[in-house]
């Protein structure tokens, strides 16, 4: 297992994805973005074509394709059967069915091993995620929870989405955007919400460097206290 390990969690379009490429960085640490796992296996789905609502046959999914998962430059690449699918997985249409892939307790579970797997590999690693502080990751040095207003994180997806090409509508974005959050909040299996012990910062206000900021002081008080023990 790493020596250290820093999970961040939160909803959809909080910030943690880009957040946690840049503490990465700071820290001289791995990055692993759960979130693009998830979108893979949800676009081999859509590409075979298995029902998502069948949750006995997502796991076979995982088994019958090759998923790579690596970092280059910072950036979550992300290879199906030697495929760089890393800008398909941001689609709309995966976005909208990667909850179905998240609620599929035995794919889940096969997931949060290889999550582990990764991290393992690793001496410093900042993973971000729905779950990583209560579920992949219960004894993380430093967890994180980042959250943000649903309009302000609808406006910052709009952004993505239009650097994509995409004109999405900011009230779908943000109709969807809460959907999300009540299916990741209501799901049996690695449910939404903050570790007990994690920090929550709320990002609505904040720039990404000062979110950045925020969480580097916090580690770094962490790692002098561990260290002074």
């Amino acid at each position: 297992m790493s020596s250290l390990v820093i999970t961040i969690d939160g909803p959809a379009a909080s910030g943690k994805s880009t957040v946690a490429r840049l503490l990465a960085e700071r820290l001289g640490a791995s990055f692993l973005d759960t979130g693009a796992m998830y979108r893979a296996v949800t676009l081999a789905a859509i590409e075979a074509g298995v029902d998502m609502n069948d949750e006995d046959k997502l796991p076979g999914v995982l088994d019958n394709r090759k998923f790579q998962f690596a970092v280059r430059e910072g950036k979550m690449v992300v290879c199906i059967d030697g495929l760089d699918v890393t800008e398909q997985i941001r689609s709309q249409e995966v976005t909208a069915n990667a909850r179905y892939v998240a609620s599929a307790a035995k794919l889940r579970e096969k997931l949060v091993e290889m999550q582990r797997q990764f991290a393992a590999r690793e001496k410093k690693i900042v993973v971000e995620g729905r779950d990583q502080g209560t579920v992949a990751f219960p004894d993380a040095g430093v967890k994180f929870y980042l959250t943000a207003d649903a309009t302000e994180r609808a406006k910052r997806r709009q952004i993505e989405l239009r650097a994509r090409g995409s004109s999405e509508n900011l009230d779908q974005i943000q109709n969807a955007i809460e959907e999300r959050d009540k299916s990741d909040e209501d799901r049996a299996v690695g449910p939404l919400k903050p570790a007990e012990d994690a920090i929550v910062i709320d990002t609505t206000d904040l720039s990404i460097e000062e979110v950045v900021e925020k969480l580097l002081r916090y580690v770094e008080e962490r790692c002098q206290k561990r260290n002074q023990k």
